[in-house]
């Protein structure tokens, strides 16, 4: 039987990507199976290229195979998530300071922009919108970093935690606390001082690792 008949076959890096996607945005939730034969349903196509779909996935620490069960979304432990972002401490404040030896006019002002945009979203309440914002401004950061590996792992590292970040974003007056500290950030990174923008990252996830520390339990449920 052809599987792409009711439906347009997908390619593997395409369904890891968006059941990547689906992890992230919560469509999947911790510890929700994820069922081949429904996935080849959904992306039209054959269990070979759904099943190397979730082995990259569980490459990456988003998906875990369970003996005679399968394939599950794997749930992160708060203090996993704590321990990744002592990691990412480490990484972000070297980017930081790469990207100050790096940054260029054009790079500045999109930073300088981000934190208008977040003060913004500050002003307004919008904490959702202040998420997306803080998110963006630590992959720009990354970019401009030109670090290839760091930034690939940093990108798994915070696949692993965006349920942590977005309970903490919902956290009352937790972005008026953040804020400065991305502030700071952008400062160092667009003065050209590594050694400030590495100390000023250091600080900002120190914070961010503190918070976590804070969260009720049930927060994450």
């Amino acid at each position: 039987m052809d599987r792409t008949s009711g439906a347009q076959a997908t390619t593997g890096p395409t369904v890891a990507g968006v059941v990547r996607t689906a992890i992230l945005e919560g469509e999947f939730a911790p510890g929700q199976r994820l069922i081949e034969a429904d996935l080849c349903e959904r992306f039209g196509t054959s269990r070979f290229i759904v099943r190397a779909a979730l082995q990259e996935l569980a490459a990456q620490g988003l998906v875990e195979f369970q003996r005679h069960r399968g394939a599950r979304v794997r749930e992160i432990s708060l203090a996993e998530a704590i321990e990744i972002t002592e990691v990412r401490k480490l990484l972000e404040g070297r980017e930081a300071a790469r990207a100050a030896e790096r940054v260029d006019a054009a790079e500045a002002a999109m930073l300088r922009g981000i934190i208008t945009d977040m003060r913004a979203a500050v002003t307004g309440s919008e904490l959702l919108r202040y998420s997306e914002l803080n998110a963006s401004l630590h992959a720009a950061i990354r970019d401009i970093s030109g670090s290839e590996i760091s930034g690939r792992l940093l990108r798994q590292l915070r696949d692993q935690t965006v349920r942590h970040q977005f309970s903490l974003s919902l956290v009352p007056g937790r972005p008026a606390v953040s804020l400065p500290q991305h502030e700071a950030i952008v400062a160092a990174v667009t003065a050209r001082d590594p050694a400030a923008a590495e100390a000023a990252m250091h600080d900002h996830l120190q914070g961010v690792i503190e918070a976590l520390r804070a969260l009720p339990v049930a927060a994450l449920r």
